[in-house]
């Protein structure tokens, strides 16, 4: 006996007892993809045609077809030439198929194919010797006919056959003609059997004046936009053919060509589907009347489809003469520094200040202090997200009350972090910030790294913390205000850490630079998008007792708040003069220091030698020896009457820095 194990992939098993026959199967299939399939199903290899269900089809029009081979594994194609819906089709024999069963499959879907492309092209050869003949015998439609004054339309170039129905005719883009719509008085709708509907259409109107081109299914539907916006309309027929056409007709008028899809509003959705493939495909825009039908429909109802076509311009161009004639100032929480419903971002070194600056500005608005450093402060319900230091918090915002002499505060401040950059985060502040009787008029985020979910260096990240930040914004007409830190090497320290995108978004950056050697903080705004910047504020820390604050040894608790003070003196810069100086006698130092009839006295080797250890070339070092260059070394000191010549060097002729170099030497 033979063993098939090799050939079936297995034993063999019949079909559940169950399963259907495959007429029965290839039956439920077309039905499944919307066609209405026919009564009797033959599956013999040949291609058989049915009526497919499809708005238009009827009579002797069969858009549908299927080809089915009944032998082996029973397979095949179906499909509608009007809907433009394909699909393959295998019964079900209840088991997994065989490496040679799939092999023979294959070959039978493609002998499918090939003898429904061969049927289509025999169906198009027929038609396309018939139709020219049948449109050139019809005559031109005239205004009473019934479909025509049903919808309300003009003739358009129609034409009527000999049995009164309605012919319209469909082109390609060469200008050929390909097939033909025959429409009854009743609005029943059919193609000329066998002839190519497919990316063929029929334009109304011309494009002799520059303007828009408009698309619509149906002829009436076109012929009632054309009417409407005395601009040319493609019939595309169908809403399957919408994408092709359009795509034929940006190839013909190019990109800059303005054309709007007027979509079907029908019920299945179909119409709006195909149009947005369409728009999206080929840069076209769409309309579609907001109640079911078309646009035809949508006039009769006695709507303004003018307006649906050709909506008033939104004016998003102005004159720049209007555009400035009536003034928009800035709107300000702390004049200068802090916009109304502004994104900002204070930054600095950890330990820096910049929570202390930050917290100055939140409690003055809160506590309805009228200025900061001579500058007006809106009073305003504030929002402090704290997401770290809260034991360190409370302190400060009782220190602050203390040292202001201040009321009440309209401020909340939450008692942990959450990632707002994600929509159970966000959710949670939202709903928090809702329930307060007062709207904020700035909400802080202290700091960004605590309430953000992801990588402050990514890029996508950062995009998805500003949007949850503008979404704040919009939600609640305010201002966000993000605290940051910097980076920790030198060059970093005067620009937020992570993605550049935070600072593109911003529309406030303020820098908080720690003082040297215990000096001034200073406040430096870094980038003012709607105003010049402003000038840099010091600031110092100073020490409060918190009345009725002991730690555990019973010791009065501090803490600090910000005072505005003077900018540091600029230290004074050395003259070039007293640089070559202290340079001159570095070198007598290393030279050992001699004298002549005391007074310091360098030979030139020695200054050389020192020169050329501390880095400069020769030709470097010649030329700072030379008398005759006053802007460098020996020149410079001899023209300031530092120095004079003497022997193999110099010396110095100066009697006050001569005396003063003598005396550190001491005696010898």
């Amino acid at each position: 006996m033979v063993d098939l194990t090799g050939i079936l992939g297995g034993p063999w098993a019949p079909p559940a007892d169950n399963a259907l026959p495959p007429e029965d199967q290839l039956r439920d299939a077309i039905m499944g993809s919307g066609l209405t399939p026919p009564k009797e199903i033959l599956l013999d290899g040949k291609v058989h045609r049915f009526i497919s269900g499809t708005k238009g089809s009827g009579g002797h029009d069969n858009p549908g077809w299927y080809i089915a081979f009944g032998d082996g594994i029973p397979a095949g194609r179906f499909g509608c030439w009007r809907s433009g819906i394909e699909s393959t089709w295998r019964a079900d024999v209840g088991r997994k198929l065989t490496h040679t069963e799939e092999m023979a499959h294959v070959r039978r879907l493609s002998e499918a194919k090939m003898l429904r492309d061969a049927e289509t092209a025999r169906k198009q050869e027929v038609a396309s010797s018939t139709v020219e003949k049948i449109w050139s015998d019809c005559a031109a439609a005239i205004p009473d006919h019934p479909y025509l004054k049903a919808k309300g339309i003009k003739t358009h170039g129609a034409r009527v056959t000999g049995d009164g129905r309605l012919v319209v005719p469909l082109f390609d883009h060469d200008g050929v003609l390909s097939s033909l719509q025959y429409i009854a008085a009743d609005g029943t709708k059919l193609y000329h059997s066998g002839a190519q509907t497919g990316s063929r259409f029929w334009q109304i109107g011309t494009l002799d004046e520059p303007g828009t081109l408009y698309v619509a299914e149906g002829f009436a539907t076109s012929a009632t936009v054309t009417e409407e916006t005395g601009r040319p309309c493609v019939v595309a027929y169908s809403a399957s053919n919408l994408v092709p056409v359009v795509g034929l007709l940006r190839e013909m008028y190019g990109a800059t060509q303005d054309i709007v899809i007027v979509a079907d509003h029908d019920a299945s959705g179909v119409g709006q589907r195909y149009a947005e493939q369409a728009s999206a495909k080929h840069g076209a825009r769409m309309v579609m009347p907001p109640e079911p039908g078309d646009a035809n429909d949508y006039k009769k109802a006695g709507n303004d489809l003018a307006a649906l076509l050709s909506p008033p311009k939104d004016d998003w161009l102005v004159p720049a003469d209007d555009f400035c004639s009536q003034p928009s100032p800035i709107s300000w929480l702390v004049k200068r520094w802090v916009q109304d419903k502004a994104l900002v971002m204070v930054h600095g070194p950890s330990g820096g200040g910049k929570t202390f600056v930050v917290l100055d500005w939140c409690l003055r608005m809160a506590g309805a202090v009228p200025e900061w450093a001579g500058l007006k402060v809106r009073p305003g319900t504030v929002v402090y997200l704290a997401g770290e230091g809260h034991h360190g918090l409370r302190g400060r915002v009782a220190a602050w009350k203390v040292h202001n002499q201040a009321g009440g505060l309209s401020m909340w401040l939450s008692r942990d972090g959450c990632d707002l950059n994600t929509p159970t985060g966000y959710m949670r502040v939202v709903d928090n910030v809702r329930a307060l009787p007062k709207r904020p008029s700035l909400i802080v985020v202290d700091t960004l790294h605590r309430f953000l979910l992801g990588d402050e260096n990514s890029a996508q990240d950062a995009k998805t913390m500003l949007d949850a930040c503008g979404a704040l914004m919009g939600e609640f007409g305010c201002s966000v205000l993000l605290v940051h830190h910097t980076g920790v090497s030198d060059e970093a320290q005067h620009r937020a850490r992570g993605s550049s995108a935070w600072r593109g978004a911003l529309d406030i950056e303020i820098s908080i630079v720690p003082g040297k050697d215990g000096g001034p903080i200073q406040i430096v705004q870094r980038k003012s998008k709607d105003a010049e910047l402003a000038e840099p504020v010091w600031a110092e820390l100073t020490s409060v007792t918190i009345p009725g604050w002991v730690d555990e040894d019973g010791q009065p608790v501090t803490s600090a708040v910000v005072s505005l003070t003077e900018a540091p003196a600029a230290p004074k810069k050395e003259s070039k003069v007293e640089t070559l100086r202290k340079q001159f006698e570095a070198a007598w130092w290393a030279s050992g220091a001699e004298d002549r009839n005391g007074m310091p006295y360098l030979t030139r080797a020695a200054l050389r030698a020192k020169l050329l250890e501390d880095g400069c070339t020769e030709a470097t070092a010649d030329k700072k020896l030379k008398p005759g260059y006053p802007d460098q070394l020996i020149g410079a000191l001899l023209v300031a009457e530092i120095i004079s010549p003497f022997g193999n060097g110099w010396v110095v002729s100066n009697d006050i820095q001569g005396s003063a170099m003598m005396m550190s030497r001491g005696p010898r």
